[in-house]
């Protein structure tokens, strides 16, 4: 399993960084594991995107995915794959989650992000010791940049 949980404080409100999040066609420009989208369809705090995956450190090309984003108001926003029959080499393939968390903190929010994979056991030998090293990078950048925009600062 490979499992990454960064946080960064920023100085926003828990609403701004959701909100930030769930324009998944603003939020690509932050997060480089989304490669295009296809269509983004939203019913209140539910969120249904087709997307072209990136995982970083690997060139192959991967299927099309259909993600369900859940925004619980002012908390979280939880992310998994849409269920079967979507996504069906996906799910063969791993298991995924991911999740953005805020708690206020003194001068904004303290923004926390998980992602995790649970690779069947035929591509875990493979998969598992790549994203392992470059996961955490990605999420950190992911973090940064979103704190550049939110405070409208250059992301340097």
């Amino acid at each position: 399993m490979v499992k990454v949980e960064k946080q960064l404080t920023i100085a926003c409100t828990s609403e701004a960084f959701l909100d930030f999040v769930m324009d998944v066609e603003r939020y690509i420009d932050v997060d480089d594991k989304i490669a295009s989208i296809s269509w983004v369809r939203r019913d209140g705090n539910l969120l249904e995107f087709k997307f072209q995956p990136r995982l970083p450190g690997l060139p192959l090309p991967e299927p099309k995915a259909v993600a369900h984003m859940r925004l619980t108001p002012g908390k979280c926003i939880d992310i998994e794959l849409a269920p079967l029959p979507q996504n069906r080499f996906n799910h063969r393939m791993a298991r995924f989650a991911a999740r953005f968390a805020c708690e206020p903190v003194d001068g904004g929010i303290r923004a926390s992000r998980m992602i995790s994979f649970q690779f069947n056991p035929f591509s875990r030998w493979l998969l598992d010791p790549v994203l392992r090293r470059t996961m955490p990078a990605s999420v950190e950048r992911e973090l940064r940049l979103s704190k550049a925009i939110l405070e409208n600062r250059p992301s340097g």
